[in-house]
């Protein structure tokens, strides 16, 4: 059975960092694209980083400079690094494994006061 589960999610002022972790389980995790998405109230859930096994990366615009997704393939865990960030970044962040089927976790809370 496969599990994406995310942890760090939370309440934090504007400005301030956060990291979020992601372990997968019942996956080859070395060889999936991994992403993480958010969805804000009311929005489309939108794509905001993502790692290929190769470790190509790319970024929403909107968080280019701030976030850095990496991952540690020994741990099956993707991590996103959340800095400066802003108010309009507070949504559900959710976990994505992609090969052949895409997976996706739960989501964790992400709330940025002002």
């Amino acid at each position: 059975q496969v599990q994406l589960v995310e942890s760090g999610g939370g309440l934090v002022q504007a400005g301030g960092s956060l990291r979020l972790s992601c372990v997968a389980s019942g996956i080859i995790f070395s060889m999936n694209t991994m992403g993480w998405y958010r969805q804000a109230p009311g929005k489309q859930r939108e794509l905001v980083a993502r790692i290929t096994s190769g470790r190509n990366t790319n970024y929403a615009d909107s968080v280019k400079g701030r976030f850095t997704i990496s991952r540690d393939n020994r741990r099956n865990t993707v991590y996103l690094q959340m800095n400066s960030l802003k108010p309009e970044d507070t949504g559900v962040y959710y976990c994505n494994a992609m090969r052949d089927t895409t997976y996706w976790g739960r989501g964790t809370q992400v709330t940025v006061s002002s």
